[in-house]
């Protein structure tokens, strides 16, 4: 399955609480992308909550913001990407 580095902008800052609430809406945006065949792998959050770096797999570009619209999620850019482990040259 492709892997896709996604960008998102948040012009108010990422707002999730870390709680049972925060939680629901992770929980939430899995299910949404589901329905698509997507998978949340990880993000990273900019320190000021503004902007966000998600790794998700997915069958094409095209899904992945369908899944997206789904959680009304931002998306800034799409790159497919592929893993460079540095500890695989020890």
């Amino acid at each position: 399955m492709p892997r896709y580095l996604i960008e998102r902008t948040f012009s108010d800052g990422l707002k999730i609480s870390v709680d049972a609430a925060g939680a629901q809406v992770c929980r939430t945006v899995a299910e949404n992308n589901l329905q698509e065949g997507v998978t949340w792998i990880s993000s990273y959050v900019s320190t000021d909550k503004k902007r966000t770096f998600c790794i998700y797999e997915g069958p094409t570009p095209e899904a992945i913001r369908r899944a997206a619209d789904r959680s009304k999620l931002p998306v800034t850019s799409i790159h497919e990407v592929q893993l460079l482990d540095p500890y695989f040259y020890r």
